[in-house]
């Protein structure tokens, strides 16, 4: 059995300014997206299909923004309202994390769409373009939560040879629901995604692919993770995690079916 190390949050410091992990860990993300960019901007389809590596800086200015305003407002909207509500001010406080993927998400979706318009691109070719680049910022996202000991899992084993007690929560050994997630929402959907989309697809159909599989991987990650709420509906529970998910399930599902159906028509 483990026990969460409880590291300093503040990664370093020069003069008055501290350095966060957690927003070290969005840094990481950004690279990550430039460097996987440029690599799939040179992929022949794409490099085809009109893409350059140059298409990359302007548009991560534009993710930026749609990560940061968008996961800020999903977390306080959808997890935590009464609270920040209470407390106006802490909505600023991103350096302390709580950041929604959901929220982000929309953020970004947002964001890719006005790129799109700015730049005369389609819409959807932007959101096949960048899908595959998501999940490992995800998984960085992760990291920093696991660095600053949120998101502690549900109660495990203490046979478990990584169940870890969270001493800044309890002293019941618990599940690392952040690195579960950084792994399998984040890596291993990364592997999928990234394979997929090195050939030609139908239009959505590599946006549609991560969607669907993201909201598949995290209502799974999702049983391993304290839930910030929980709801109940037709004798089921589920956790706001998973609740939101499911459009997303569905949307990937859906979206798979009605491009694969119009390439054969």
């Amino acid at each position: 059995m483990l026990t969460h190390p409880l590291p300093d949050p503040i990664a370093f410091s020069i003069g008055p300014l501290s350095v966060h992990w957690y927003g070290l860990m969005y840094l990481v993300a950004f690279v990550q997206f430039l460097v996987l960019g440029r690599m799939r901007a040179r992929q022949p389809h794409m490099a085809a299909a009109g893409w350059k590596p140059e298409d990359l800086d302007d548009m991560l200015f534009y993710g930026v923004l749609g990560v940061i305003i968008g996961g800020r407002l999903g977390e306080v909207l959808f997890y935590q309202p009464a609270y920040y509500f209470a407390h106006p001010l802490e909505i600023f406080a991103v350096w302390k994390g709580g950041m929604s993927f959901h929220g982000g998400f929309i953020g970004v979706l947002l964001a890719m769409s006005l790129w799109a318009r700015k730049t005369g691109r389609s819409t959807v070719a932007v959101y096949d373009f960048i899908a595959p680049m998501v999940p490992l910022g995800y998984a960085a996202g992760r990291i920093g939560n696991f660095i600053n000991a949120e998101l502690p899992g549900r109660p495990a084993d203490p046979s478990l040879p990584w169940a870890m007690i969270w001493p800044n929560v309890d002293t019941i050994p618990r599940h690392p629901s952040p690195i579960y997630q950084a792994l399998v929402d984040g890596l291993l959907l990364f592997i999928i995604v990234w394979i997929y989309a090195r050939k030609q697809r139908p239009p959505l159909a590599v946006g549609a692919l991560f969607v669907g599989l993201y909201g598949l991987a995290r209502f799974f990650t999702e049983y391993f993770r304290t839930p910030d709420y929980e709801v109940h509906f037709a004798g089921l529970t589920i956790s706001a995690g998973q609740m939101l998910s499911l459009p997303m399930v569905a949307f990937g599902i859906i979206a798979l079916i009605i491009t694969y159906r119009r390439q054969r028509a």
